[in-house]
């Protein structure tokens, strides 16, 4: 049975032999680390009496996907206080009102000021949004004004199908890129959030996201070597690699197993975990397993890029630390040989310090609430 069902998360690193507070210590840490720690290891920054940050410490900006994140985190550690503090900047600098063709979206970069990157918005900010918004309403109770989290919820879901240009695609329910382009990001596919959109959302959505689910479980299956378990980074709505394609050279330059893609197996292991309905994630986690077991060392300098067929190109993996932490993270959902190792070797890891720690960071506090049994449907 899956959680959702029995309200019971595994706790690997108790499976492991960790003792309750010694994990239970080790995620409070994490926590406190990223938004506490010394200039040289927090990502958060409080701004007045009611405002905070997430910078990207690579790009030194703020972003959808960082605030999301960062909320997500705060209603699973029982944050309130920094969630809202997180909301009420995302909601001060980033939304877009009505004077914005993209009303009712978040433009996905700013400057630290609050000053405005870009107008565009990216999905996967906004997925993010909205579920941790769900979970804040159901933990802490939903308040006024913008602090009332489920109506804005399903008002960004709203938007997500129903705009002019949606965040989803109408015919095959595939979450796009970006608006107005008409490919995806495997790592953007979140059917366990879909599972639960279609329970909160508005009444009329609810059909479209239980199809959002389904859709994406499938297309995965298309996206995903079926032998090393490996994403690219973006693809075709069928699955198959964007190697040439009109536009921006940037977009066809995303075939390999490489930052984004990371977190399609992160993914996949969290869906077994909440949702447990298809069993070809099992067999895709463990085959991820096996190719780092088998193809990288221990060493964290020795991680590549990689072709999502096996190929081992020469340049370095730019986030090392976030590789080592999804593969932890498919931990929830693999049954081979090795799922206990990448958990036990992830548990010894320590927080990634320096100007690219932001991306490492967040994916690793992800995977110590995953694997510690604290990220929880709320």
């Amino acid at each position: 049975m899956n959680a959702f069902h029995t309200g019971q998360y595994r706790n690997i690193f108790l499976e492991l032999g960790h003792s309750e507070d010694e994990i239970q210590a080790r995620v409070q840490q994490t926590f406190d680390t990223i938004f506490f720690g010394s200039e040289e290891e927090r990502i958060y920054h409080e701004v007045g009496d009611d405002m905070g940050y997430v910078t990207d410490t690579g790009n030194n900006d703020v972003r959808t996907e960082g605030m999301s994140y960062a909320m997500m985190m705060c209603v699973q550690m029982n944050r309130k206080d920094i969630f809202d503090r997180l909301w009420k900047w995302v909601m001060t600098y980033m939304y877009m009102d009505e004077s914005y063709p993209g009303h009712g979206y978040f433009g996905w970069s700013n400057k630290l000021d609050g000053t405005r990157n870009s107008t565009g918005p990216a999905p996967d900010g906004e997925e993010f949004f909205a579920m941790s918004l769900f979970f804040a309403s159901h933990r802490f109770g939903d308040g006024e004004g913008i602090f009332c989290y489920s109506e804005w919820a399903k008002r960004i879901l709203r938007a997500m199908v129903h705009n002019a240009e949606p965040m989803f695609n109408p015919d095959n329910h595939l979450i796009k890129f970006i608006p107005n382009c008409e490919f995806t990001d495997p790592s953007y596919h979140l059917p366990h959030f879909y599972e639960l959109f279609a329970l909160w959302a508005y009444e009329e959505d609810r059909a479209f996201f239980a199809e959002a689910a389904r859709a994406s479980r499938a297309y995965l299956q298309t996206t995903c070597d079926p032998n090393t378990g490996m994403s690219p980074e973006y693809s075709f709505y069928d699955g198959s690699m964007i190697k040439s394609i009109d536009g921006p050279r940037f977009f066809s330059e995303h075939w390999h197993y490489y930052s984004d893609a990371y977190r399609t197996i992160a993914n996949i292991g969290l869906d077994w975990e909440w949702f447990g309905k298809d069993p070809w994630e099992q067999t895709c986690a463990s085959n991820l397993q096996r190719f780092f077991a088998e193809n990288a060392g221990d060493d964290l300098n020795d991680y590549r890029v990689y072709q999502i067929d096996g190929t081992i190109e020469e340049e370095k993996a730019l986030h090392p630390y976030a590789i080592v932490a999804t593969n932890a993270q498919a931990s929830l959902a693999a049954n081979g040989p090795y799922a206990m190792d990448f958990a036990e070797r992830f548990f010894a890891l320590p927080l990634r310090q320096g100007n690219r720690r932001y991306y490492d960071n967040c994916l690793y506090m992800f995977a110590m609430l995953a694997l510690s049994g604290n990220y929880r449907i709320w």
